[in-house]
């Protein structure tokens, strides 16, 4: 699966901890709410529009109307749409917290409430002389906890504000001659809003229990799920952010029963990710992605805590900019050599080094900086290669044939941290062609040719000069028989290290590319 690891830029709620202002939910899911009343706004600004003007159209038609009861009219119409476009523009700003916007929400509930009982009592009276039987309001109430799920209590108290709002219509309207006074009117046509009062109250404390349920299901550990940053065969990668200290991480969830196989895969799988999500944190690469937890829930998930990236895969890198120069690919390989030398040391083969695997970071106060993932589920080069073929063959651990050895696809040999070396070669021939060193029709077509074909040189493919050491150096790494390549990724940084480059890739260089492109979040909706 592709790993996107992207850091999001979070409405200032978030960054107060996942429960905001009394709802007692997740940061993330009152961004949803937000984002629904913002919705809901922007649908009731059309239809108060449209209101408005058809009453300035029609009402004038309507010799029945008085001259000031339609002036009033258009005021109480053209009020509740300036109120409308007020929260719309509400949830629009960002430096206004979710909590706050949805209790302009409520507010407006209110207010919305307020202008339909009184426009609505006083032109059924003066249409006909009685009082309605009820307004729109109780229709509001109900459906209202719906769009925004606040707790049971706030729910009563924007319910019963919105009941009031019907005697206080009575009232203004007994004032001021519109209707004469009658205390049945107030008691009759309170009953129905009170009603739906008890129903509202109820509707909120179901959902919201609702959505706290969820919430509890998102939680893994001290960690708390938030957006999903991308999935695939093997699980799938959470934006996600500690309980109580509100760090940032991201999260990799794996369902062995998913993955397929029989009772003793998972089995063995279960082991291994334990055993080398261990060893993973114990490395200190500052180019190796860093672990901060790992775990296996009641629910059989694997799930490992990752610090989030702010940044882009190699492989988003060239689709979106193309090839990159020869001396800003040497750079990123190194920086790999340097996090896969320690793994190697640690008798650790990561086994599936590819582009979407390597990240290209903001770090600090760093630009360029790389980190490589996707360390949980390598292999230790002492392991059994019974073990390992257990493991290839309920295809849980077989890496991608367009970056795998001959000596991986064909098993004749143990891999080593040649593979690796071989799969770094085939990253550095996409960096410097936008190219995959073979691409067959099919995965076993691209294998075939790993194992038999070799490969075209990068500079036959690219407009790009690729300098002749560095040209060599690719290819070296690309041999079929792992003692012509380099024998380890020290001897391949060496080799990096020593090619003659019309200009280094610099800090100051990387920053200004960085400032130009300011890449963010490139596939963060996957």
């Amino acid at each position: 699966m592709t790993n996107q690891i992207t850091v999001m830029e979070r409405a200032p709620s978030t960054a107060r901890g996942h429960m905001i202002s009394g709802y007692e939910l997740p940061s993330a899911q009152l961004a949803r709410a937000r984002d629904r009343l913002g919705r809901l706004a922007m649908l009731m600004s059309v239809v108060w529009s449209v209101a408005t003007g058809l009453m300035a159209v029609v009402a004038p038609l309507d010799t029945r109307v008085p001259h000031d009861s339609l002036i009033a009219y258009l005021f109480f119409f053209a009020l509740t749409m300036v109120a409308t476009l007020a929260l719309l523009v509400a949830t629009r700003i960002k430096s206004l917290s979710d909590a706050f916007v949805l209790n302009l929400g409520l507010v407006y509930e209110v207010v919305l409430c307020f202008m339909i009982s009184y426009v609505m009592i006083w032109r059924f009276y003066v249409d006909t002389g009685w009082m309605p039987a009820a307004t729109w309001i109780g229709v509001i109430m109900v459906m209202y906890p719906l769009i925004i799920p606040s707790p049971p209590q706030r729910t009563l108290l924007a319910a019963l504000a919105a009941t009031a709002t019907v005697p206080v219509s009575i009232l203004i309207l007994n004032l001021n001659g519109t209707i004469p006074f009658n205390w049945i009117d107030y008691v009759s046509m309170t009953i129905d809003p009170l009603i739906c009062v008890a129903i509202a109250v109820f509707g909120s404390r179901v959902l919201h229990g609702m959505h706290q349920d969820v919430a509890r299901a998102s939680e893994l550990g001290s960690y708390r799920l938030q957006k999903r940053l991308g999935s695939g065969g093997m699980g799938e990668v959470w934006m996600a952010e500690h309980r109580l200290l509100s760090r940032p991480a991201a999260i990799k969830v794996m369902s062995p029963q998913a993955i397929g196989g029989s009772n003793e895969d998972v089995s063995v799988l279960m082991k291994r990710f334990k055993r080398e999500a261990q060893a993973t944190s114990m490395m200190h690469s500052e180019h190796t992605i860093d672990l901060f937890d790992f775990g296996i829930t009641e629910d059989g998930l694997l799930y490992y805590v990752m610090e989030l990236l702010e940044g882009f895969d190699m492989e988003y890198l060239v689709e979106e900019w193309g090839p990159v120069r020869p001396e800003r690919a040497v750079c990123l390989m190194r920086q790999v050599c340097h996090s896969l030398g320690e793994a190697h040391e640690s008798g650790l083969i990561h086994r599936d080094v590819k582009p979407a695997n390597l990240y290209v970071c903001r770090y600090g106060r760093d630009h360029d900086f790389v980190k490589v993932l996707d360390f949980g589920l390598v292999k230790h080069s002492d392991e059994s290669r019974l073990d390992d073929a257990k493991l290839t063959a309920a295809n849980i651990a077989g890496g991608t044939p367009a970056y795998m050895s001959p000596e991986q696809i064909l098993g004749h040999k143990p891999a080593d941290g040649r593979s690796d070396v071989y799969a770094l070669g085939c990253v550095g021939y996409w960096l410097l062609t936008g190219q995959l060193v073979f691409d067959g029709s099919t995965p076993m077509e691209t294998m075939v040719h790993h194992t038999r074909t070799q490969p075209a040189a990068p500079s036959e493919r690219t407009e790009i000069e690729v300098p002749q050491r560095l040209e060599e150096i690719i290819l070296s790494c690309l041999e079929k028989d792992p003692d012509d390549r380099p024998q380890n990724v020290d001897e391949l940084d060496d080799a990096l290290g020593g090619v003659p480059l019309d200009e280094e890739w610099t800090e100051d260089r990387a920053r200004e590319w960085w400032s130009v492109h300011r890449p963010m979040s490139p596939r963060s909706e996957q």
